[in-house]
């Protein structure tokens, strides 16, 4: 008779929960039984177990042996119980010391020759370890350094069963060359990426061209939007006929924004580990990502889902970077309009028969539409041949209580020849932009310190009407376009917000009325007159 356990982690989402491995043998036939909630994945971990501990020189314990993950009442899927399962027979085996692995945290899927094959989630599973106490943390070699991000946790790197068995006994620790074939991909980083699941996600990496708002051929209100949206966090619409510049634009946002903080990087690693699109080699994501999925994708694949569990969607992937939707009026509208909670709140909160699930989703939202099915409708003499019904049908698709979260809209014109062929004045870098982003989000963070907002467009109105007060008569044009109708109640807070943006990056204290004027017209289109034009220089 004998009893061991060791600890691992259950993912939930990107949040984990710590999962105690009990191992029991007793007299009787030999037979393997696993209980407490295991999914497919996990109940095939007896096998590879058996087979990993045989050919690592063990030997496997010819009694009744029962495996217990407790609390069973919570899920558990996936492969990364291997190396805990493990653990906790070869401790009941009396193989290795039940205290030495009894608040021993272990991830890591066993391949069966023993080797120890890195798993996805190893961040924020850990991030659960640490949380709940634990100290000491058994992972992949491979997936070492994603692990050593969380403080306080000594991390212990191995490359086979062998290697960890000889750590806890003290014995010699073997070698294990680990050495692909020349030319040919290391086969045991396969568990890091799940393939499929490439749905237009980009992490900035070094080397190669980076896009630089140069490029962008005139379009002076659009690249005033963009840098309003990077220095609030605003969402931002941009409509125009086809070449005119919006994906150019758009793309460009990811460079303009600041690099990302130490809890943000966090953050989005976790995600980016749990979903399989973290990259080897790259332990910490720190530039904000990029994820522009096709129009064909589903509900389930922006906010989130899939059988069982739900695994991160796009919103998600995009968390403190940018979501670029391309032909947005082509997207599903249930698709479209599941966007409207985590626009307002950042999260997302997935229900299944198997769980709940919430998702972090504070992203920066990017629409891109054509005027009409054929994109000619705003160009004169152009033949637009779409009739009134259509062009109706097209822009509605488009619903109103999603656009009236969408802080900026702006009308992208065509490129004229002057500014194309280079004989206008040439835009400003990123470089340049960037850094007046930088400044003004360090000037909105002085302002909104001892909060729980960091940008503008975080802050709710109420906060800001009694808080932070703008100048006198300030408000008067947008107060008159309210009782108009052609605000909402909504729609005003986002002026608001919008305002206090271009009073950041024009570096003064607080809105006046030619910061109001921009705000509305970036919102409404309406332009409020040359003041206004200057506002943000």
């Amino acid at each position: 008779m004998g009893f061991a356990r060791a600890c691992s982690v259950a993912l939930v989402g990107v949040e984990g929960v710590v999962v105690e491995v009990q191992a029991d043998l007793e007299p009787g036939v030999a037979a393997f039984t696993l209980v407490g909630l295991p999914d497919k994945s996990l109940v095939e971990s007896r096998d590879r177990v058996r087979a990993a501990v045989v050919n690592s020189g063990g030997e496997w314990p010819q009694k009744k042996l029962t495996v217990g993950l407790s609390p069973a009442s919570v899920p558990k899927s996936g492969s990364g119980f291997d190396l805990a399962v493990a653990a906790a027979v070869l401790g009941a085996a009396e193989r290795l010391d039940p205290e030495a692995i009894a608040d021993l945290v272990l991830i890591g899927e066993l391949g069966l020759d023993g080797r120890v094959r890195p798993v996805r989630g190893v961040l924020p599973a850990v991030l659960a370890a640490a949380e709940a106490g634990y100290r000491q943390v058994v992972v992949p070699e491979q997936t070492a350094g994603e692990a050593s991000l969380v403080p306080g946790v000594s991390v212990l790197g191995v490359r086979s069963l062998r290697q960890l068995i000889a750590v806890l006994t003290g014995e010699p620790v073997p070698d294990e060359p680990r050495e692909p074939e020349q030319g040919r991909p290391d086969s045991i980083l396969a568990g890091l990426l799940v393939p499929g699941t490439g749905i237009g996600t980009g992490l900035a990496m070094g080397g190669g061209h980076r896009p630089d708002l140069a490029d962008v051929a005139g379009q002076r209100a659009a690249r005033t939007a963009l840098e309003v949206a990077a220095a609030g966090g605003h969402h931002l619409l941009l409509q125009g006929p086809p070449g005119a510049g919006k994906t150019m634009l758009a793309e460009r946002l990811p460079a303009v924004l600041p690099p990302l903080t130490e809890q943000e990087s966090l953050e989005v690693t976790a995600v980016h580990s749990v979903a399989g699109m973290l990259p080897p080699g790259e332990s910490l994501v720190r530039t904000p990502p990029y994820c522009a999925p096709h129009h064909s994708a589903t509900m389930q694949s922006l906010v989130g889902g899939g059988n069982g569990l739900p695994r991160p969607g796009a919103v998600s992937l995009a968390h403190r970077g940018v979501l670029f939707l391309d032909e947005a009026p082509e997207f599903s509208g249930r698709a479209l309009d599941a966007l409207r909670q985590p626009l307002e709140s950042g999260q997302v909160v997935v229900a299944r028969s198997a769980g709940v699930v919430r998702l972090p989703a504070r992203f920066l939202m990017i629409l891109a539409a054509n005027p009409c099915p054929c994109g000619r409708h705003t160009l004169y003499g152009a033949g637009c041949e779409c009739p009134p019904s259509a062009i109706r049908r097209y822009q509605a698709r488009l619903s109103g209580p999603l656009l009236d979260r969408v802080d900026l809209r702006v009308d992208v014109q065509p490129v004229n020849r002057v500014d194309l062929l280079g004989q206008g004045a040439r835009g400003e870098p990123t470089a340049v932009v960037a850094a007046r982003v930088r400044e003004a989000r360090a000037r909105s963070a002085a302002r909104l310190e001892g909060t729980p907002w960091t940008v503008n467009s975080e802050v709710p109105g109420h906060e800001l009407r009694t808080r932070w007060p703008l100048a006198p008569g300030a408000l008067a044009v947008a107060e008159h376009d309210l009782e108009r109708g052609l605000l909402t109640a909504r729609g005003l807070d986002r002026v608001l917000r919008v305002a206090w943006t271009v009073a950041d990056l024009a570096g003064r204290d607080r809105p006046g009325e030619r910061d109001v004027a921009l705000a509305l017209e970036l919102r409404t289109g309406i332009v409020r007159g040359a003041a206004a034009a200057g506002a943000v220089s």
